[in-house]
């Protein structure tokens, strides 16, 4: 029984890589077609598809691809409804609270506006904090919108900070750390259990203790 694996592209998909073949899987024929979509693992029992990272937990959710590799940013924003057996350790970020250094925020949050990515991780975060707020989703490089006006503060994820810094922004406060996990599709997981548990059991072997 084939599985279908869906992993995100960018900087997590070496990383998954390096995992798989840590633990015997050789994937190195994705190298060699760069804008192939689909690969078949016949040897393996598996197959693997390579989209978007926020389109990961959307495959997976609905049963197109019965497992995937997510950031734990894009699982919660998209309000994922699956299974998340495995913190896979690496593609370590988080999510935080950003501004221009010196700013003068509205008085009890009254107006302020945030430009982010990320618009229910950001709406959650200040709703819990009772401070009312507008909302501004982009999709480039958020850092951009206090510099210009457009927003008080941004949402987004940082790795370094670097950005941050080179822009004048400074971090504020951090919401999250985030990893990258692994997700299975619930039906996938009762019809095809023993075949997921063996993977699983092999991937978690793999993770650095």
């Amino acid at each position: 029984m084939m599985l279908r694996i869906a992993m995100p592209k960018g900087r997590l998909l070496k990383q998954c890589r390096t995992l798989f073949d840590k633990i015997g899987f050789d994937l190195s024929a994705m190298d060699r077609e760069k804008r192939k979509l689909m690969f078949s693992f016949p040897e393996y029992g598996f197959e693997v598809m390579v989209v978007k990272p926020m389109d990961v937990p959307v495959y997976v959710e609905y049963g197109v691809a019965d497992l995937g590799v997510a950031g734990k940013d894009v699982i919660l924003e998209e309000k994922s409804d699956v299974y998340e057996p495995l913190d896979l350790g690496f593609g370590h970020c988080r999510m935080v609270v950003a501004q221009p250094k010196g700013i003068e925020l509205p008085r009890y949050g009254l107006g302020l506006k945030v430009a982010t990515k990320y618009p229910r991780i950001a709406e959650y975060h200040y709703s819990k904090k009772g401070i009312p707020v507008e909302i501004i989703q982009l999709y480039g490089s958020v850092e951009l919108a206090p510099l210009v006006g457009l927003a008080h503060q941004i949402v987004d994820i940082v790795e370094t900070g670097t950005t941050l810094r080179e822009n004048n922004l400074e971090e504020v406060e951090t919401i999250f750390e985030i990893t990258a996990r692994l997700i299975v599709n619930r039906s996938s997981m009762r019809l095809k259990y023993k075949r997921i548990s063996e993977l699983i059991s092999a991937i978690e072997k793999g993770l650095p203790v």
